[in-house]
């Protein structure tokens, strides 16, 4: 069950929340978002202009090349907050792929808002001289892995499944971050990478030598969304009507999920927190049209039974909103657990200090979510 509002509820809460200047925020605030051109980091910067305007608030938009990246500063307290996608929310706390190293591990990761809004689709994108029509022609085609960044291979890879590929089917080739890969598509290098359609850097590419096209997924190809959803549980089928080559059309039936989200560490302050969770609603009049697809941040399109809990400090503002309910606390509290348990599994394997780490981890990580009852992934 999602937990969503109807426009009208959310339109009068909003009419009577309180203003921006009730917002308790430091007049400094920093975030760590995806690549410069990037989706993310656009609305972050939208975002950002907005605090600035209402209440004096300087926020730093770090852009980050990938998951690691973005989510070293949010662990060590250099940021407050994460505008990240499923690689630093989902991955993380799982404690797979580059998490899964020793020096990471499962982290605590909790969520404040998500963008939910469903306007856009993260997808393959393809280089539009190249015939691909569909995920199953991208067989032999060179296609973009980003070094460090799980979820963005994981996402490949899961649009590889559903066109009855995997990576030995394709030519992969590393990047350093997001934003080469798509330099490197626009510049003849890769014939395939993945980003959300409303990405500048997708506008850039559509608009380039080579072109740009969407291959489509089909809602009713069971099969096909089946090996999807199996190598990545968070995806549904999506008609997206924002983003390049999309815009003005009547739409692209693709794929999607949360992106970004909006997210702290578990110990991170509760009142800090429950302000910055506020302000993105309080503000959201002020942001609202100024990037591509920022208006799913709106409150009535908030997710209350995601795959990552939420803050205490966020779910204070949930529920002051009246949209907080028993059913969403429940969930939260069997993914807090399940978070707990893997950091304890985790910890317990640490001090065993195996030779075989990652297959060690791997195994252990497995029983220790069967044995608790948790849905396995990865």
């Amino acid at each position: 069950m999602n937990f969503r509002l109807s426009a009208a509820v959310c339109a009068l809460f909003l009419a009577t929340s309180a203003n921006a200047q009730d917002l308790d925020l430091p007049r400094q605030l920093a975030w760590t978002a995806y690549d410069t051109g990037s989706a993310g980091y656009n609305q972050a910067v939208a975002i950002g202009a907005a605090l600035q305007d209402a209440a004096g608030v300087n926020l730093r938009v770090l852009p980050g090349k990938n998951d690691i990246s973005r989510t070293e500063p949010l662990r060590r307290g250099r940021v407050q907050f994460s505008a990240t996608g499923v690689g630093g929310s989902f991955m993380a706390q799982e404690g797979v792929f580059e998490f899964g190293e020793a020096n990471w591990g499962p982290q605590a990761v909790r969520v404040l808002a998500a963008n939910n809004g469903g306007a856009i689709n993260l997808s393959v994108g393809v280089a539009g001289d190249e015939g691909i029509k569909t995920y199953s022609d991208l067989k032999g085609k060179r296609v973009a892995w980003v070094v460090g960044a799980p979820a963005l291979n994981v996402n490949v890879e899961a649009y590889l499944a559903y066109g009855g590929l995997g990576w030995d089917d394709v030519e992969k080739v590393e990047f350093g971050g997001f934003g080469a890969a798509w330099r490197g598509l626009i510049e003849d290098q890769v014939d395939a990478a993945f980003a959300s359609t409303n990405s500048g850097m997708a506008y850039e590419a559509a608009t380039g030598p080579r072109g740009l096209f969407w291959p489509p997924v089909d809602p009713d190809d069971k099969d096909g969304l089946k090996r999807m959803t199996g190598i990545a549980p968070f995806f549904t089928p999506n008609l997206a009507t924002v983003g390049a080559d999309i815009d003005g059309t009547d739409g692209y039936q693709g794929a999607g999920y949360a992106y970004p989200v909006l997210t702290a560490m578990a110990e991170q302050d509760e009142d800090l927190v429950y302000n910055m969770t506020k302000a993105m609603f309080d503000l959201y009049p002020a942001y609202k049209g100024k990037a591509p697809g920022i208006n799913g941040w709106a409150l009535e399109f908030q997710n209350f039974n995601w795959v990552v809990p939420y803050h205490d400090g966020a779910i204070r503002y949930y529920k002051e909103a009246g949209v907080w309910n028993d059913e969403a606390q429940a969930h939260n509290d069997k993914l807090v657990a399940r978070q707990a348990a893997l950091k304890k599994t985790w910890d317990a394997l640490k001090a065993e200090n195996p030779s075989d780490w990652e297959a060690a981890w791997a195994e252990t990580r497995r029983k220790a979510l069967a044995d608790g009852d948790f849905e396995v992934y990865f």
